[in-house]
């Protein structure tokens, strides 16, 4: 038989194993996306722009100024009020997972050098659940920048009230947005900003307060569910119903922005609403160290 038609022999290769988490799939378009490509584009899809979820130290990298973020509050997380089995293990389970004292980081930055309260709710932290401490720090926040005479801006996401704390937890919709009142009362704006998924009782309390509402594309936007909905009136929604882009269809926010184009429209709107800026301060030029002279034989003087 011809050796053309005998089955090659291959060596045998050692399989070598590749490093997880190199990789991340796409949840709407399901491409593998190289995950560093993914954090170079702020964490969206360069395939479909889908935009995925951020944790709240992320937010904060891509908004604030370097190195101007002063936090407030970082200690006050929540306790067990209500004795709620296995939430305290859940909490500091969610510390470990996040880094972070609880759903919520708040404190003050510049963003373009405007000067301004910020408070980020992380998904990531319990589903961004509102309990006694979340809603105590947002409403800290709104009081301090009402203190400070600066902007509120506030970066929502979150899946509503946290149940393991009952009715404390309502109560903080309450809390927050009298302290958002408060803040309106005294002639500050307030920038909300809505990113999936931003539901319950944060929509129902802060979150929809703001004197201008943006929200990131395609982020889930609504109070009750969509099937606990069409379950009530009988009638099957919109595909694209509770999305930021029906919303704004609606008139329930003002504006859907892209997240690489979202700093710099934070930035505009404070600058409309007077918010204070700080200038860079100029670095100083080193001074010249001095050359030896020279001599006319061409030799320095340190060798004469």
């Amino acid at each position: 038989m011809l050796n053309w038609l005998r089955r090659p022999k291959y060596s045998s290769l050692q399989r070598r194993d590749m490093p997880a988490g190199l990789w991340a799939k796409c949840p709407r378009c399901n491409n593998l996306i190289y995950r560093k490509e993914l954090e170079r584009n702020l964490k969206v899809c360069p395939k479909c722009g889908f935009h995925h979820r951020l944790t709240a130290l992320e937010r904060l990298e891509i908004t604030l100024d370097q190195d101007s973020f002063e936090e407030i509050d970082a200690e006050l997380t929540s306790t067990d009020p209500l004795k709620f089995e296995g939430y305290p293990q859940k909490l500091q389970e969610a510390k470990e997972k996040t880094g972070g004292a609880e759903a919520v980081i708040t404190g003050e930055g510049t963003i373009d050098g405007y000067r301004t309260v910020i408070g980020v709710l992380d998904f990531h932290f319990m589903g961004g659940s509102m309990g006694s401490a979340v809603g105590e720090k947002v409403a800290r926040a709104s009081e301090q920048a009402r203190d400070r005479q600066l902007p509120l801006v506030m970066f929502s996401a979150s899946g509503g009230a946290r149940m393991q704390e009952g009715a404390l937890s309502l109560m903080q919709l309450a809390k927050t947005s009298a302290a958002v009142g408060r803040l309106h009362d005294a002639g500050f704006p307030y920038i909300s900003v809505m990113c999936d998924p931003t539901t319950g009782g944060v929509t129902a309390s802060f979150a929809f307060l703001g004197d201008v509402i943006l929200a990131e594309p395609g982020a889930l936007i609504g109070f009750a569910g969509r099937r606990v909905i069409e379950q009530t009136i009988r009638h099957k929604l919109p595909d694209d119903f509770q999305t930021a882009e029906f919303c704004l269809n609606k008139g329930l926010i003002d504006l859907v922005v892209t997240r690489s184009d979202m700093r710099s429209t934070v930035a505009r709107l404070l600058s409309f609403f007077g918010a204070p800026r700080v200038e860079p301060v100029p670095v100083a030029a080193e001074p010249a160290t001095p050359e030896p002279a020279q001599s006319r034989s061409g030799s320095s003087a340190a060798d004469e």
